[in-house]
């Protein structure tokens, strides 16, 4: 074997896309806006909270601050109401008397509530790079290039497109136009239910493992019934045979989060912790879903948790910094609240709203300078609330 060794450095450039991931570069088409127009509060401020109530106080009923479940804990001291996207964005659309809606959340959700507030309201995003990775994995010119490869196979007029809260407007005015409705991980069951009394086939965007796992498990289905149509290879990497013999498509799109989990960590957690509950989220891996004992959305772990006898013990597959908040709220009742992973598993964008952009959002608003809004255009808006007021139609 010969071996060829040098002295020189090789002559290699960085990518932009290296660049990029190693943090040296931006991309302002990728990132919706990492940088505030203005001076952005230090982390290590002292009196950042003071300044929160400060501007908070001073805004009054003007302002309406919602904070997702796995916000961090120093923003959801400030969110007036709290809980999972679509509730936010319905609490949201419950409070038209409130100029201002700073949505501490991600992107697609923001867009929700633009939706279905008032046009009078405006929503406001204290960092517009806080995207979702799921939700980018599903692109407007993406899903209209899957529905010509449906179409050109023959069944275009049997597909109803249901797609999941997390997703963008654009993929919800898609859903819309195309007869579609909306689903969040607590009504997909109802949601599918609809879509098979509609026609013959689902495309379910963006995240295939709610798709997959609503359909076998809650509704009897077989994973033979289900293809992954992937955005990345000609005609998604199915055969014509394949799509006319589905009955859900789903799209190749995950959470970051929820897909971490593995077969391995609940057999881990269940070695580890005799007699533990083991609850996830349904966006987990099917596989991770069918290992569990319960299965449910933000909102259904945190009623699970609230009736749990004293002493029980849970491990439980989302996002941490929820799991480390219930584990905290539970301790008195000396319920023994553990993460399912042994690593460590934040959203990395939920977490760009920290406590720095939310003093920056709302002290500008209290100045009179409208910051970070989001604004979904009308026709967008009218097809995405079409599909929005389908599933709040849902029985």
């Amino acid at each position: 074997m010969r071996v060829v060794t040098t002295a020189q450095p090789l002559d290699v450039q960085p990518t932009p896309l290296a660049l990029l991931l190693l943090g040296r570069e931006a991309d302002p088409k990728s990132e919706r806006g990492v940088e505030c127009p203005g001076d952005l509060p230090a982390p290590s401020d002292p009196d950042l909270v003071a300044r929160a109530r400060a501007a908070k106080e001073k805004l009054g009923d003007k302002v309406f601050v919602l904070g997702h479940h796995y916000q961090r804990d120093e923003v959801i001291e400030f969110a007036d109401v709290t809980g999972d996207s679509f509730k936010l964005a319905r609490d949201a659309a419950a409070r038209p008397d409130a100029e201002y809606i700073v949505f501490c959340g991600v992107h697609f959700m923001a867009e929700s509530a633009d939706i279905l507030t008032g046009d009078d309201q405006q929503v406001i995003l204290p960092d517009l790079a806080a995207g979702c990775s799921m939700a980018d994995m599903a692109t407007a010119e993406q899903v209209a290039e899957c529905w010509d490869v449906l179409t050109e196979a023959g069944i275009a007029e049997q597909v109803v497109p249901v797609s999941y809260m997390n997703s963008s407007a654009d993929i919800k005015a898609f859903t819309g136009k195309h007869g579609g409705t909306i689903c969040t991980s607590s009504n997909a069951k109802r949601a599918l239910d609809w879509a098979f009394e509609q026609g013959e086939k689902v495309l379910f965007l963006p995240d295939q493992h709610l798709g997959r796992n609503t359909a076998v498990r809650d509704m009897g289905m077989s994973l033979d019934d289900c293809v992954v149509f992937n955005p990345h290879k000609p005609n998604g990497g199915l055969t014509v045979e394949q799509l006319r013999n589905a009955k859900m498509i789903l799209w190749r799109g995950h959470c970051s989060v929820h897909g971490r989990f593995s077969l391995d960590s609940v057999n881990d957690v269940r070695a580890r912790i005799p007699d533990v509950n083991v609850l996830v989220h349904p966006e987990c891996k099917h596989e991770v879903v069918a290992a569990a004992d319960y299965v449910g959305s933000t909102e259904y772990i945190i009623k699970a948790l609230e009736a749990a006898p004293r002493g029980s013990k849970w491990a439980i597959g989302t996002e941490l910094n929820l799991v480390r908040r219930l584990a905290n709220r539970f301790a008195a009742e000396d319920k023994e609240i553990v993460f399912l992973d042994k690593t460590v598993c934040f959203c990395s964008t939920m977490n760009r709203i920290d406590l720095p952009h939310l003093v920056w959002a709302l002290e500008s608003l209290a100045a009179g300078k409208v910051v970070n809004r989001i604004e979904v255009d009308k026709e967008t808006e009218s097809f995405a609330k079409l599909a929005l007021e389908r599933m709040l139609s849902l029985p």
